[in-house]
C-alpha cells in the first residue's frame, strides 16, 4: 500500500482537569508520533500530562514513516507503524499522520488541542468493561463474558514509566531535546479471548524497569474492550 503522510499540524490551548466520575476506569490514550515531526511536541506534551492519571493508560508510539526525512526516530518500529495503519483501515482512511491520540480504539484526534483531547477521552472513556482482566502471580486473568464468534486479542505493552531526553541533531526538530514518557518498547500478542473465563501466562520480561499492561481489543484497529495494568 502506498503511503500518504498527511501534513503535521501545531498549536494548542489549555487542558482542564478529567472528570472524577472517569475514576476507576482505564481508558488506553495511544500517541503516535515521531521525533522527527515538528508538530508532535504539542501532543506529546498533552498526553505526558496525562500519564499520572490513575485512570488513564498513556502509551507512545514511535513510527517509522518521517525516518527518511533527515532524523530516524531512536523509538521508533514498524510494528508500530502497522498498529497505527490498522487503525487508519478500521477508521476508513487512506493516510496516516502524525500526531494521532487514538483513545479506547474507538476515535482519534490529533491531541494537539489539549480541550478536543480531553472531550474525547470523557466520550470514549467508559466504552469499555466487556471483560474483567487482570494481571497477578505471572498471568492475565480474564473474566467471563458474552461468547464471541471471532475471538479478541490480548496484547502484552510494557512501556518505560521514565522520562527519556533524546536529543535531535537533524530533521525538522533539529537542536532540540525532546522528552518522551510511557515509550512502548515491547508490544506482544500472548492470547486470544472468546468470551470464556482463562489465564494466560505473561512472557519473561528481557529488559528491566519496564510497566506492563494488558490491552484485550476486538480485532486489529479494534475497539478496545479493556485493559489492565501490573
Amino acid at each position: 500500500m502506498k503511503l500518504t503522510i498527511m501534513p503535521c499540524i501545531a498549536a494548542a490551548s489549555f487542558f482542564s482537569a478529567l472528570s472524577p466520575a472517569l475514576a476507576g476506569k482505564l481508558a488506553v490514550v495511544e500517541l503516535f508520533q515521531s521525533q522527527g515531526c515538528s508538530s508532535c511536541p504539542p501532543a506529546n506534551a498533552n498526553v505526558m500530562a496525562l500519564s499520572d492519571r490513575p485512570e488513564l493508560l498513556t502509551l507512545s508510539f514511535g513510527v517509522t514513516y518521517w525516518d527518511q526525512l533527515g532524523w530516524k526516530d531512536t523509538f521508533a518500529k514498524k510494528q508500530y507503524t502497522d498498529r497505527q495503519w490498522d487503525y487508519a483501515r478500521a477508521f476508513r482512511r487512506a493516510e496516516v499522520f502524525t500526531p494521532e491520540v487514538v483513545v479506547n480504539g474507538r476515535a482519534d484526534v490529533t491531541g494537539i488541542d489539549r480541550g478536543e483531547l480531553e472531550s474525547l477521552i470523557r466520550r470514549e472513556a467508559g466504552t469499555d468493561g466487556s471483560v474483567a482482566v487482570s494481571i497477578a502471580g505471572g498471568a492475565v486473568r480474564l473474566g467471563s463474558g458474552i461468547r464471541k464468534e471471532t475471538a479478541s486479542d490480548v496484547w502484552l505493552v510494557r512501556y518505560d514509566p521514565n522520562i527519556e531526553q533524546v536529543a535531535v541533531a537533524r530533521g525538522e526538530n533539529e537542536g532540540r531535546t525532546l522528552p518522551h514518557r510511557n515509550v512502548v518498547k515491547e508490544l506482544v500478542k500472548i492470547g486470544s479471548w472468546n468470551g470464556e473465563a482463562e489465564s494466560v501466562p505473561i512472557p519473561r520480561a528481557t529488559h528491566a524497569g519496564l510497566r506492563e499492561a494488558v490491552i484485550v481489543q476486538d480485532g486489529p484497529g479494534g475497539p478496545i474492550l479493556a485493559a489492565a495494568r501490573g
